[in-house]
């Protein structure tokens, strides 16, 4: 838990052209490229800038790289496992300006892996037809985000300030109280989570790129990062958000006691690794064609009713049919981390169960990355682009992130000059006001927020995870309701900590996906109900926007 006692807290104000908030792939490719357009740009992230999902991705970037696959087969793949839910222009968007997007990535420096006789060494997951998964061995992610941090260091116009966490988006709807609807975004209140203080940061250009919500999960592959910040805080700015009952539960995560979730690759899958009952029995074939390399969702269910008709508490991923060399060449961070815990994979099974993922929904964009809210953009895992459908295809985030960050970029810039011709002209924009601490007191007790935490963790796993029915979302629905009444009076008669901002974040959050679920009354892709068993495309082959 932080500790926030240093008294009297303050206010201060920055003033940057461009603010950013979140340092992974999308953030920090979003605040290069506007750097590099001569923008002054300050990023905000609430830990160290490498800790974020990022740096956690390990099967790699999907793009078309090879004469054996097309950008025709990388959209058909796509509009598939999407669940006929993808928009079809975003997809076209995506798979066609990707390989430019990745060419970047390797001129800034990223090593892809090479096969020993020239060229990339390409992958294939689950539902991708071809191999066309650009990789840094098992450590894709890591490998990204130390490049990217690196050429954000050498910007002289780019400053990170690190440990510091957005409270709340400001607009003109806040500051003009007559005004109708949010208006423009200024900026963000931020609070510094060592001392407490907080900072009126008024901005031109605001991009949200705070990545996703697993920790609103009691079992997640996401760093403690991922609790929803930038959806929440659009939402209660007047933004619409869309999808949110899509959350992807990977289904390989490691399964053990002393080990904090660990994402298994499905990457291995690709190179003939299959999925076992812990009795040896080969289940996939019973839920889908394409057995082990079935989408994530199939897969992920399909585990997830194994272990309830045999009661175990997780399934196996052998791996012990590909060659050991190859096993420890393909996947040394996988290799190295199960050996630490007693597993080597080149002679047992690995135990795994599916764990909160990736949330395919978001702040609603347009194709520019724009919100519904002027002057507000969001890139990456917390926006909606419309690309991911009902359920993402593997490897498609870190190619979403880098083709959007180049589009909110292209578009953001014009926007910034547009507004600095009008204050040349003599018009300056709004200033917001400073942060107003009215009588709040210090926060004696920490337990209750704990307490709230791993309470909406536990009935988000129990009533809203893989498998869904009404009741259960009823029930789930009916405990946020309760709870909002407690965060509310924490969070407005007490200072601000980083952990209070992402118990209402996450409760938020939680609230948000209920109400999706509970509108989508049909099973596609991600969203799978017992009292809505079937696919309803006369009805509901459309976004759920709230």
């Amino acid at each position: 838990m932080e500790s926030n006692s240093h008294l009297p807290k303050t206010s201060r104000h920055l003033s940057p052209e461009v603010l950013v908030l979140g340092t992974g792939i999308a953030g920090l490719s979003t605040a290069i490229k506007f750097a590099d357009k001569g923008a002054d740009v300050l990023v905000v992230c609430k830990a160290d800038p490498s800790e974020g999902a990022t740096r956690y991705a390990q099967g790699g970037i999907a793009s078309v790289w090879s004469n054996q696959d097309s950008t025709e087969d990388h959209k058909r793949d796509t509009l598939s496992a999407g669940g006929e839910l993808c928009h079809e222009d975003i997809v076209e968007i995506c798979v066609r300006e990707g390989p430019a997007r990745v060419q970047e990535l390797i001129d800034l420096g990223v090593e892809f892996t090479k096969r020993s006789e020239g060229g990339f060494d390409l992958h294939r997951e689950g539902g991708h037809s071809k191999r066309r998964i650009l990789h840094a061995d098992d450590l894709t992610g890591l490998a990204v985000e130390r490049t990217l941090l690196a050429a954000a260091a050498s910007r002289t116009n780019l400053r990170i300030m690190d440990h510091h966490i957005a409270i709340d988006l400001i607009t003109e709807g806040k500051i003009f109280k007559k005004w109708r609807g949010p208006g423009r975004c200024l900026g963000a209140y931020v609070l510094d989570a060592a001392t407490g203080d907080v900072l009126t940061v008024s901005s031109e250009i605001t991009v949200l790129a705070t990545g996703g919500a697993g920790k609103a999960y009691l079992y997640t592959s996401n760093p403690d990062t991922a609790t929803g910040d930038g959806i929440a805080i659009a939402y209660r700015a007047g933004a619409r958000v869309a999808n949110l009952e899509f959350m992807q539960f990977h289904p390989t995560c490691l399964y053990h006691p002393e080990a904090r979730t660990f994402l298994i690759s499905e990457a291995l899958r690709g190179e003939g690794a299959v999925l076992k009952t812990i009795n040896g029995d080969e289940f996939m074939g019973r839920h889908h064609e394409m057995k082990s390399l079935a989408p994530r969702d199939i897969v992920a269910r399909a585990i997830d009713i194994e272990m309830k008709r045999t009661g175990d508490k997780h399934v196996v991923l052998d791996c012990t049919r590909i060659p050991a060399d190859e096993l420890k060449n393909k996947f040394p961070n996988i290799f190295e981390t199960c050996l630490r815990f007693g597993i080597d994979i080149t002679r047992e099974p690995i135990p795994v169960v599916p764990a909160a993922h990736y949330m395919c929904g978001g702040v609603l964009v347009d194709s520019s990355t724009q919100t519904t809210i002027n002057g507000l953009y969001a890139v990456g895992e917390v926006a909606c682009t419309g690309l991911h459908g009902a359920n993402r295809l593997a490897s498609n985030s870190l190619l979403e992130a880098v083709v959007f960050a180049h589009r909110a970029t292209e578009h953001g810039f014009r926007k910034l000059r547009e507004r600095s011709a009008v204050r040349r002209m003599g018009r300056p924009g709004s200033l917001p006001p400073q942060w107003d601490f009215g009588h709040a007191v210090e926060l004696e007790e920490r337990i209750d927020i704990a307490a709230n935490w791993l309470e909406i963790r536990h009935l988000m796993w129990n009533y809203v995870g893989i498998v869904r029915t009404n009741r259960r979302l009823d029930r789930a629905k009916r405990r946020i309701d309760l709870l909002k009444s407690e965060v509310t009076a924490y969070y407005w008669n007490h200072f601000l900590t980083k952990d209070l901002i992402e118990l209402r974040n996450l409760l938020t959050i939680a609230e948000l996906i209920v109400q999706c679920a509970l509108l989508r009354k049909e099973s596609r892709g991600l969203h799978y109900t017992t009292d809505y068993p079937e696919t309803d495309n006369q009805l509901f082959k459309h976004d759920t926007v709230l």
